[in-house]
């Protein structure tokens, strides 16, 4: 049964472990991946919408936004493998580091953003 599982690497190896936490694990990987498409909803409407930031605050912005966007996808990917890898080997979860990525990325926008609000105050 499991061998028709994938991805392989995650599913080969150890047991199955308890479903409710392979259940939680995927309720995270879904909010993981509602936070990249929300992130990229905010990119093409950043890029889509006339801001009144300047146009080059704008692209940056919308950048910023996408690019944390693709890593949220990435990450979620990433830490559902890991964190399911690590309950069928009955091994500690793994930490969180990659979250931090997106932090960074939305203050990185939210900076961008303010900066480019009061240079539009300030002329």
């Amino acid at each position: 049964m499991t061998s028709t599982r994938w991805p392989r690497s995650v599913y080969g190896t150890g047991t199955e472990p308890d479903p409710r936490f392979s259940l939680a694990n995927e309720r995270t990987f879904l909010a993981w991946i509602r936070t990249s498409l929300a992130l990229l909803a905010v990119a093409a409407a950043v890029d889509a919408l006339p801001l009144g930031i300047g146009p080059t605050a704008q692209v940056v912005l919308a950048a910023v936004l996408a690019l944390t966007g693709l890593l949220a996808a990435v990450h979620a990917w990433r830490g559902w493998a890991r964190a399911e890898a690590a309950m069928r080997q009955d091994l500690p979860l793994p930490g969180n580091a990659a979250g931090m990525v997106v932090v960074v990325g939305v203050a990185l926008a939210g900076v961008v953003l303010l900066v480019a609000t009061l240079l539009r105050a300030a002329s």
